[in-house]
């Protein structure tokens, strides 16, 4: 069995391991589709990631206060993606999420 303890203090328990978004999906399916990622004992994790062990898990939704920083963090791996399709040979180097955005540095 796999026990997750939620930010409330409430325990879910599972038969065998789960993901993120299936501890969503079963407190409720408002919450499946508002979640973005999850934190596992405080890592931030993607939604499909599978939890194998007693956790304490959070649900991250567009209310939190990381959802920009992650929403950031995508749009620079998107970027990154579509610059390499159109330049191919295009070495990315670094592209980090800033205080108001993000950038990506190419060689």
């Amino acid at each position: 069995m796999v026990a997750i303890t939620l930010p409330d203090g409430s325990v879910r328990q599972f038969d065998g391991p789960v993901t993120g978004l299936d501890v969503a999906a079963d407190i409720g399916p408002g919450l499946a589709k508002a979640a973005l990622a999850v934190r596992i004992d405080g890592e931030m994790k993607d939604l499909a990631t599978t939890i194998d062990h007693d956790a304490n898990l959070a649900i991250v939704t567009a209310k939190d206060p990381d959802a920009l920083d992650l929403l950031r963090h995508d749009c620079a791996h998107v970027l990154a993606e579509a610059v390499q399709e159109l330049y191919p040979g295009t070495q990315v180097t670094i592209g980090p999420t800033i205080e108001n955005g993000f950038y990506y540095d190419f060689a």
